[in-house]
């Protein structure tokens, strides 16, 4: 087709998350005019509202550091984990991310990034082969008045707009029950305070990452527009020419001389899909609310083929209290001591310390023969001397309680009343635990056996940090429900980013990144950030193919 385009740049990049502002970062390093659409009135997407981190295995900051890492050694450890699970997880995908690492990081720090290693963060399955600990990286806190007013749109502020790294928190969760949580929290303190001094804003995690890669799109001269939806691709001789977007209410058509690269997110909020690929109704997911599926939706009506759609980022969510309130991810709280997570029998079924992708998929397979509540229950002890982050704030918790989702009671007993569950079998299921926390040995399904679980354990308690007796009131349970923290499942793509069509041709002029793609991890979780890890280098190697550097 032959249009007439209002306007014309070199690349144009649906979403403003990590995948695409890496894509943009990377095409405009090349010399190439960029613009980059948000379909909200807020960019950043879920990678601004994250924790920051990025899996990227074999990076140049571990060899800065003499940690130990290999091309074949990550390669392996994806062999271990991910496995095949289908195109999207390919041997080349595989390489082509592994391969893609050190490209991303050192173009990033050229152009101003600072990054830092979470030098204590294990691989989630880090006795496997390859498997190692310190992979991870994330972008140190950074000062968004760099950016002036874009900060007051960023979804960023739904996270934790303070200059909190991510290798924080599995010692803040502790800060006031062990001598080096305690000293992790006093380091964030005069953090945030040598901040203010400096008459700074930083933040950390995934505003930092998000706010420091647009800090780089805006000083190389990229457009960003907000509210601006790509609603079609365009073509022209059978190749992408660029889209057709809407802004202030009115179609507009972009031609893009290079290509079209979608990063616009995943569907967690897009309820007839979540229903009709997953089952499920997304009403638990803690992705952005922007994530609607819309890139997925053009990349397909551009002919491009679909593939892990009925999988997600799943873990454990506490539900949101109200209509409006979102749901709220567990990872630390679930593996610290004096807690376990039981159905609606009173009976616990999976490791509550195991990634949290794998106590998703446990949840949703035992809910296919056990319908009914999930519960985390915990004794005071868990109150006392851990920070939760689903009570931190009183009015949250007392919404909690009138909606039913947090109930305490003084016995085990009058808690399995409350709770509508059988007092004998609970109890019989309190008394094998304890059991098992006594003895520091998990017979049923090995919490605490893995480096994984002991990292949000809290060493002080003995013989297992994962494991602490449920014996001293009040007890207080929590309702657990399958959430996630995005979609995984979207357009195929090759080991260049290209989006395929069914039949494993190429539609050229068409990328894409991040959640709206099918994910290299397949139906996994390898290790810290392996979400935004994968978007990164996938929008680097896309933008590299299409300024011709591949």
């Amino acid at each position: 087709m032959s249009e007439s385009w209002d306007h014309t740049f070199d690349v144009v990049v649906a979403g403003t998350g990590v995948a695409a502002l890496s894509a943009a970062v990377t095409a405009a390093d090349a010399g190439l005019t960029v613009l980059m659409l948000e379909s909200t009135d807020r960019w950043g997407g879920s990678s601004a509202m994250s924790g920051g981190g990025l899996w990227l295995p074999n990076n140049p900051l571990m060899r800065r550091d003499g940690v130990g890492d290999s091309r074949e050694e990550a390669l392996a450890y994806l062999d271990a984990t991910v496995g095949d699970a289908g195109p999207a997880t390919s041997v080349k995908r595989k390489e082509a991310f592994v391969d893609g690492v050190d490209g991303f990081i050192t173009l990033a720090e050229r152009l101003g990034v600072r990054f830092a290693r979470a030098a204590d963060y294990p691989d989630y399955y880090p006795e496997r082969p390859g498997g190692k600990i310190g992979r991870a990286v994330e972008v140190e806190p950074f000062d968004v008045k760099r950016i002036g007013t874009w900060w007051e749109t960023s979804r960023g502020q739904d996270g934790v707009p303070a200059p909190v790294k991510t290798d924080d928190f599995w010692l803040l969760s502790r800060a006031w029950s062990t001598p080096s949580g305690f000293t992790r929290g006093a380091r964030v303190v005069f953090r945030v305070l040598g901040s203010l001094a400096r008459g700074r804003n930083a933040v950390g995690m995934g505003a930092a990452v998000t706010a420091s890669l647009l800090d780089v799109a805006l000083r190389l001269g990229v457009t960003v527009w907000l509210s601006s939806p790509v609603t079609e691709i365009l073509f022209e001789d059978g190749r992408v020419a660029g889209v057709r977007t809407t802004r202030a209410d009115q179609a507009v058509t972009v031609k893009a001389g290079r290509g079209v690269v979608l990063g616009g997110g995943g569907f967690d909020h897009n309820t007839a899909w979540r229903e009709k690929y997953q089952g499920v109704d997304g009403a638990a997911s803690s992705g952005s609310r922007g994530n609607v599926g819309s890139a997925i939706e053009v990349g397909q009506r551009a002919g491009g083929a679909l593939d892990l759609m009925d999988d997600a980022w799943w873990g454990g969510s506490i539900p949101g209290a109200t209509s409006t309130a979102s749901a709220m991810f567990l990872v630390s709280e679930r593996s610290m001591p004096f807690s376990m997570i039981v159905d609606a029998r009173g009976q616990r079924f999976a490791n509550e310390s195991e990634s949290y992708v794998d106590l998703g998929h446990h949840m949703l397979e035992h809910f296919e023969n056990t319908p009914g509540t999930c519960w985390m229950i915990t004794d005071v002890r868990h109150t006392h001397r851990y920070l939760r982050s689903y009570a931190m704030d009183p009015k949250a918790t007392r919404a909690m309680r009138d909606a039913g989702i947090m109930v305490s009671a003084p016995t085990i007993p009058d808690l399995a009343v409350r709770l509508g569950i059988d007092a004998a079998r609970l109890a019989a299921t309190v008394e094998r635990f304890n059991g098992f926390a006594r003895s520091g040995v998990d017979a049923d399904f090995a919490r605490g056996n893995s480096a994984y679980d002991r990292y949000y354990g809290d060493p002080l308690v003995r013989p297992n940090p994962n494991l602490g007796t449920l014996e001293k009131g009040p007890f207080t349970a929590l309702q657990v429900v399958p959430g996630d923290l995005g979609t995984k499942g979207g357009v195929l793509t090759d080991a260049a980013a290209r989006v395929l069509r069914e039949d494993g041709t190429v539609i050229e002029g068409l990328y894409a990144a991040g959640n709206n793609s099918a994910s290299v991890m397949g139906r996994t979780y390898p290790g810290p950030g392996s979400t935004l890890g994968p978007a990164a280098v996938f929008g680097y190697l896309a933008a590299r193919h299409l300024a011709g550097e591949a």
